[in-house]
């Protein structure tokens, strides 16, 4: 069996006396796009958020490519290849693109890589290479995302977690975020998503996991999700 991209095996995180994620376990194989899904408050941020380093667990484990990274600070998380683009952006406004994306990179210390990502960068992204002299704060919502996601694929990850790319977004501009990220995945990149737009989401994933209450509650092929008319109904919109 291939090795997991990510697994986690009992996963629980606690905020003082409230349980938000109970127990729950999830396989990320390589190359894989997987969605995590479920309703407001099921407890998919807190995941990725333990994933990254960012909060910690009170209990289970999470390895990536067979290594435990459960306890790991965030910047150690980061320099084994799992970076994050977080719900909200949090772009470093006050910086320009392009200050933006080499702060991205600041695990990469080879020069001539850091070129490459940048035109990696750019090639996904040719508007933000017309604004990279652009201050961030200057950019639509559109180009934020863009940006944040441009910032995190500059770690050079292998496994990318994105927090809700598509929130606030205009159709036209959703519909170009989701194609870019079938072009991170058809390049080798693990992504990990967490979206409203369930939907559109699981027509670019190959499996996905909904929560419920901070349980695992379904599983299984994107494929099959997106055609179980009870759980459309139930957590994905009956559109």
């Amino acid at each position: 069996m291939t090795e997991s991209a990510l697994a986690i095996r009992g996963l629980k995180i606690r905020y003082g006396a409230i349980e938000a994620v109970k127990g729950i376990d999830l396989d990320v194989r390589p190359g894989q796009v997987v969605a995590l899904l479920g309703a407001n408050g099921a407890g998919k941020t807190s995941t990725l958020r333990a994933i990254s380093g960012l909060i910690r667990p009170a209990e289970g484990s999470i390895t990536c490519f067979g290594q435990d990274i459960t306890r790991l600070d965030a910047e150690k998380v980061t320099a084994r290849g799992v970076v994050q683009s977080p719900e909200g952006r949090q772009i470093f406004r006050d910086l320009t693109v392009e200050e933006n994306l080499r702060c991205g990179g600041f695990t990469v210390h080879s020069k001539a890589q850091l070129k490459r990502n940048f035109e990696r960068c750019y090639g996904y992204f040719p508007r933000l290479k017309e604004r990279r002299k652009q201050m961030s704060y200057t950019l639509s919502g559109g180009e934020l995302q863009m940006l944040a996601i441009a910032r995190a694929l500059m770690a050079n990850p292998k496994v990318l977690l994105l927090d809700e790319p598509s929130l606030g977004l205009a159709p036209l501009i959703v519909r170009d975020i989701f194609s870019i990220i079938n072009e991170i995945k058809k390049e080798g990149t693990t992504v990990l998503i967490v979206e409203q737009n369930a939907l559109q989401t699981l027509k670019i994933a190959d499996y996905g996991y909904v929560l419920e209450t901070g349980r695992n509650s379904v599983a299984g092929p994107a494929s099959e999700l997106i055609q179980d008319a009870r759980l459309v109904e139930a957590y994905l919109g009956s559109a």
